[in-house]
């Protein structure tokens, strides 16, 4: 891997734009079994009995531990750290100087001093490392890359168990009764012999767990579930249905990292590497990068922000609250123009940019043109098919005109000019008519889940 950094790299071919529009980087992908069984079936586990999905392999483990540890996550956090305590764990949101989104993760605050941040986006793992690294914490890191990314295996493994089955797959394999656990609380059980840590939560937006400890005892722990599911309808997921799990859930996994611009971030990217840069596709196009940020209320995180404490980026942010936002919503595409997108593959010489299922996002980042009556009116960011929903969707933010449930707007899907990135084919341009739903998309995920 070439060790230009990406301020370097944005100089060389001139700006942030023509770097990830054209970027040779590998498909989005995640790096573990796609089917087990087949996606269909994976994806309707968790709604209707229990999936055991593997998040093993496709996310890095930043460890941090120190005297300093909760200072470096308030510092850069949006988030109230003050009740913040042991065996709990926080959606960590991170912003720049100016208020924009770098990233997210799960911080787990494993014991006095001792935090694990897991992140599936490589921008915000490395903006708290390198933060602990210059800004003269007394922390000390330890940092498991992805599958891809390292050799060997990893640190830890870490099963997710959802679905209305979750709870009693895991007495079968605990022989004890479920505790009552609040939401992004953590407990520990005892399975196949070994001590499994459990954090309470869901990526589907339905009830279960996420387990983790020693990749040694991951086989142990893996197949002592697959046993005590196999009487209540456990399936295992693969990567194919795994990769949608956040459509059902409503999260936004790759919105472009806001650390491309400002003289402030100047020293993280001549630090960071050019080859993480990722790459951006879609039909979506400004060769202002900065239009592509996204603030925190875009997002629906104006829960977790909080102005109790100084941190990077608060006055900007503080600023932007005062402002309208953007809303996340889910688009359901049109059936019948889905259908035409994908019937142009066939017999025809040039077609519509392909669309692959279950998950049609094709770059790390996905930013396709919402349209109403001709005006740009917001950005779809990740899509997908659920089959629990017989639908095409995909997760958007947009402008509050247009954010009422029911109303009508196109996604433009293709590139135009079409891109020199390796996951892109010679296409047409095209327009797929979309009705806004709420988000989360099922009834349970959007009111229930969190207390369940």
């Amino acid at each position: 891997m070439t060790s230009e950094s990406l301020e370097a790299a944005i100089g060389r071919v001139g700006s942030p734009i023509e770097l990830l529009r054209n970027a040779a980087a590998r498909p989005y992908t995640f790096p573990v079994t796609p089917e087990f069984s087949n996606w269909r079936s994976e994806q309707r586990a968790w709604r209707e009995t229990c999936a055991l999905l593997d998040q093993s392999h496709h996310m890095a483990d930043l460890f941090v531990r120190g005297h300093d540890a909760l200072r470096l996550f308030s510092d850069l956090g949006v988030n109230n750290v003050s009740r913040f305590r042991p065996e709990t764990a926080k959606q960590f949101v991170a912003v720049n100087h100016d208020g924009y989104v770098i990233g997210d993760g799960i911080l787990f605050y494993l014991g006095p001093d001792d935090f694990d941040f897991v992140g599936a986006h490589p921008a915000i793992v490395d903006w708290v490392h390198y933060n602990a690294e210059v800004g003269g914490y007394d922390v000390e890191i330890e940092r498991d890359e992805n599958s891809l990314d390292r050799e060997g295996p990893p640190k830890l493994y870490r099963y997710e168990l959802q679905g209305p089955a979750a709870n009693a797959v895991i007495e079968r394999a605990t022989g004890s009764v479920v505790p009552q656990v609040g939401f992004f609380h953590m407990t520990r059980f005892t399975i196949a012999g070994h001590e499994a840590r459990a954090l309470r939560h869901g990526m589907a937006g339905r009830p279960g767990f996420e387990l983790f400890g020693p990749w040694e005892e991951g086989e142990d722990v893996r197949q002592a579930l697959l046993e005590a599911g196999e009487q209540l309808g456990l399936v295992p997921a693969g990567a194919k249905a795994y990769s949608t799990a956040n459509l059902e859930s409503g999260w936004i996994p790759s919105p472009l990292p806001a650390i491309f611009t400002g003289e402030a971030l100047r020293e993280f990217r001549e630090w960071r590497r050019a080859a993480r840069a990722g790459s951006l596709g879609g039909s979506f196009a400004s060769d202002d990068v900065a239009d592509y940020y996204v603030t925190p209320y875009d997002l629906g995180y104006g829960r977790l922000v909080a102005f109790d404490h100084d941190f990077v980026g608060r006055e900007a942010l503080e600023r932007i609250a005062q402002a309208e936002s953007r809303t996340k919503v889910t688009l359901v595409w049109n059936p019948e123009d889905v259908e035409h997108a994908i019937g142009t593959q066939l017999g025809r010489e040039r077609s519509a940019k392909y669309i692959d299922l279950p998950k049609a996002r094709y770059a790390l980042f996905q930013y396709d043109d919402v349209r109403r009556d001709g005006r740009h009116v917001g950005i779809s960011m990740d899509c997908g098919y659920i089959y629990n929903e017989k639908a095409m969707i995909s997760l958007a933010v947009v402008d509050a005109s247009v954010a009422e449930p029911g109303t009508e707007v196109v996604v433009v899907w293709g590139e135009e000019p079409n891109s020199t990135k390796p996951q892109v084919e010679p296409h047409e341009q095209i327009e797929l008519r979309a009705t806004v739903a709420p988000v989360p998309i099922d009834d349970f995920a959007r009111g229930a889940y969190r207390t369940n």
